[in-house]
C-alpha cells in the first residue's frame, strides 16, 4: 500500500512539472508576441529606444523558446528566425533613435548607418532561416509564415531608412 501511495504521488508530481513546463513555454512565447506588440506601440508613440528594447527583449526571449524546443527542428528553426527578425528590427530602431539623438542631419552618421548594416545582415539571416524547408499545416508553420512576411516587409523599411538617411 505504502509503494502504491508513493508511486502515485510521483506520478502526480511527475505530471504538475511537465504542466508547469508546457504552460512556461506558452507564457514565454505570449510574453515575446506581448514584448513584440509594445515595440510596436512605442513605435507608434514615436519611442524608438524603448521600441528597440522591447525588441531585443523579444529576441532575447525567442533565443530561450529555439533552447527549450530542442526536440521540434521546425519550432528551432521558426524561433531561431524570430530571433534574428526581431534583431534587425531592434537595430533598425536603435538607428532611428541614434539619427533623432543626433539632431536629424543629413547624411547620417557612421553609427546610424552601421546600425542599419547590422539591421540589414540580421534581415537576410532571419529571411535564410525562415524559408529554409516546409512545416507541416499547424501553428508553427502559420507562425513561420506570418515572421516570412514580415520579415519580407522589413526588407523594404530598411532600404528606404538607408535611402533617407544617405547611407550609401
Amino acid at each position: 500500500m505504502t509503494l502504491l501511495s508513493i508511486l502515485c504521488l510521483s506520478g502526480g508530481v511527475a505530471l504538475v512539472v511537465v504542466n508547469m513546463v508546457a504552460a512556461q513555454v506558452i507564457g514565454n512565447e505570449a510574453e515575446m508576441d506581448r514584448l513584440q506588440g509594445k515595440a510596436e506601440e512605442a513605435m507608434a508613440n514615436e519611442d524608438p529606444e524603448g521600441a528597440a528594447m522591447n525588441m531585443g527583449r523579444a529576441a532575447l526571449m525567442a533565443k530561450l523558446l529555439a533552447k527549450t524546443h530542442q526536440e521540434d527542428v521546425s519550432a528551432v528553426r521558426l524561433f531561431q528566425g524570430a530571433e534574428t527578425l526581431f534583431r534587425a528590427q531592434e537595430h533598425s530602431y536603435r538607428a532611428i533613435a541614434l539619427f533623432r539623438r543626433a539632431g536629424g542631419q543629413l547624411p547620417a552618421s557612421s553609427g546610424v548607418c552601421g546600425s542599419l548594416s547590422l539591421a540589414q545582415q540580421s534581415l537576410q539571416q532571419a529571411l535564410t532561416t525562415l524559408n529554409h524547408g516546409k512545416n507541416a499545416p499547424g501553428p508553427i508553420a502559420t507562425k513561420a509564415t506570418q515572421l516570412r512576411e514580415a520579415a519580407t516587409e522589413w526588407v523594404t523599411v530598411i532600404d528606404s531608412l538607408i535611402a533617407d538617411y544617405q547611407c550609401r
